[in-house]
């Protein structure tokens, strides 16, 4: 594929300067959580982590990918405030928070701002 990119097609492809980061939540739910407890739990993940940080969740009740809701990247502090959510629930037994990743491109290194 070119190198030589117009702004508006690095654009399309969320390339370069339009990269967009996210990361990856698995979530290991205690064994005896009754069916009505993780759906609970994930209203209250999807209302009071995500929509309440501005961020979209894809994914199941046990993994999934976090991005922004809107285009753009999600911010390390954000990350850290899902984790640190997540870290004070009773229903999880184990979670794993990846670090910043690009959404679109996963196997791409993150681009540092110049």
């Amino acid at each position: 594929m070119a190198t030589n990119r117009s702004r508006r097609l690095r654009k399309k492809l969320c390339v370069d300067e339009f990269q967009e980061l996210g990361f990856e939540l698995n979530l290991n739910f205690k064994d005896d959580l009754a069916e009505e407890a993780i759906d609970a739990f994930l209203e209250q993940f999807l209302r009071d982590a995500m929509t309440a940080n501005g961020l979209g969740y894809v994914g199941g009740d046990d993994y999934g990918l976090v991005c922004l809701a809107k285009r753009g990247s999600v911010s390390e502090e954000q990350r850290a405030q899902v984790e640190a959510w997540l870290k004070g629930r009773d229903e999880l037994v184990d979670i794993t928070v990846s670090p910043l990743m690009d959404v679109w491109y996963p196997d791409s290194a993150i681009n540092t701002p110049a």
